[in-house]
């Protein structure tokens, strides 16, 4: 478990680090103590506002990994892992980790926020190449960076930068994109916070920062803000409750 209240500690300390983390330093982020992530930035109760109306955070720091190959789909089966039942869907698993299957021979696995799920952490120790099946193990930590784009707003706000039309009645929970945001090649989940929208976005790590400057930019029209992991986890817990 994190402790927000605790002193932020610098994220240069850590092994793994988003790639956004000098922006985070130089914005006022305060820093999870278990993993790096930004917990807050200034004001906990305005970025909570904002997670509803349009928010992004930067989830980089949590776990994810993807496996891709003609026996993709039979290895996590035999794993004891469901997959959604076609391409371009994502459904979450009993751990609440996140199952995103981009193809029949392709899929991501996206820890939760709070990082209890184990998924992410306990399929690439049951990978080997010996034992794959043809199946290969693709470090999604270090080769995509994670946000998550949330609020009533997002999808009015994503027709500024993305020809995928996402608005609610045409992009469902559990639906997947392959598409470009800002010309920026990337995956789009909608994975939402009970009634808040919620749109994860996957991309090139060398594309991390572009990305995220050019999606405040085009938030500035809806007065979005950048927020932080607390934030996200409370609109979680409410709709839960």
């Amino acid at each position: 478990m994190s402790d927000i209240s605790a002193a932020s500690p610098n994220p240069e300390r850590f092994i793994r680090r988003s790639q956004l983390y000098r922006w985070h330093l130089k914005n006022n982020a305060e820093f999870d103590t278990a993993d790096g992530s930004v917990t807050h930035y200034a004001d906990l109760a305005k970025e909570s506002e904002s997670v509803g109306q349009l928010g992004l955070a930067d989830l980089s720091n949590l776990p994810r990994t993807g496996f891709k190959g003609p026996g993709a789909a039979e290895w996590i089966l035999g794993n004891g892992v469901a997959l959604p039942e076609a391409p371009n869907l994502a459904h979450a698993h009993s751990d609440s980790s996140l199952l995103v299957r981009l193809s029949h021979q392709e899929l991501l696995v996206l820890s939760d926020l709070k990082r209890q799920s184990m998924l992410a952490d306990t399929l690439p120790q049951n990978w080997s190449v010996e034992a794959s099946q043809g199946v290969s193990l693709l470090p999604r930590a270090d080769s995509h960076c994670w946000f998550a784009l949330t609020g009533i707003h997002a999808a009015e706000m994503f027709s500024k930068v993305c020809a995928v039309d996402l608005r609610p009645g045409k992009f469902a929970q559990g639906e997947v994109a392959q598409t470009s945001i800002a010309r920026v090649n990337a995956i789009i989940v909608r994975n939402d916070l009970g009634p808040t929208p919620c749109f994860y976005i996957l991309s090139d790590v060398s594309s991390a920062e572009f990305l995220w400057l050019s999606l405040l930019d085009a938030m500035l029209e809806f007065e979005g803000a950048a927020v932080g992991t607390a934030a996200l986890k409370a609109c979680k817990d409410a709709a839960i409750v």
